[in-house]
């Protein structure tokens, strides 16, 4: 049995396709700022917080964008499955496979700020079991790994 499993990830125009059609199965519209905010999102490769979303669509939008708007739009799209928030950083990243729902285990350089997110359903599994063991009745499993990159250990 394999304990992980693989995605094919979308990239550029595939990945805006598969978060609108996402959007929909969630009952969303995806409108001109739910786009925008996606777009910034999507061209980050670092988490980035609602005031640096907010700050880039402003500047793609030549109007003023205020990180309250970004911010219910980001809970939108964590509930959508279009994007995972990065708790100990209090940012978000896109979330590049939209069709597939699944634990949150990230990877996360203390130096350079990458994030990786892999699976692992093993680890997910055995999280929710003990949650479960101890009452808990786990909703959504976020673990958090701080350390260095492959990158930043090399240098």
């Amino acid at each position: 049995m394999a304990h992980s499993h693989v995605h094919a990830e979308p990239h550029g125009e595939e990945l805006t396709s598969a978060a609108r059609a996402a959007m929909k199965r969630a009952g969303e519209q995806w409108t001109p700022m739910r786009a925008a905010v996606y777009a910034a999102l999507a061209a980050n490769e670092r988490p980035a917080s609602a005031y640096d979303i907010a700050e880039a669509v402003s500047r793609a939008e030549g109007r003023r964008v205020v990180a309250n708007s970004v911010y219910r739009i980001l809970d939108l799209f964590v509930a959508a499955n279009l994007a995972q928030r990065v708790e100990s950083a209090n940012a978000y990243i896109v979330n590049a496979h939209p069709g597939c729902l699944h634990d949150c285990i990230f990877l996360i350089c203390d130096r350079c700020g990458r994030t990786d997110h892999i699976d692992d359903d093993r680890i997910s599994q055995d999280l929710r079991g003990a949650a479960s063991a101890a009452g808990f009745a786990p909703v959504r499993p976020v673990v958090e790994v701080r350390g260095l990159c492959a990158a930043c250990t090399e240098s």
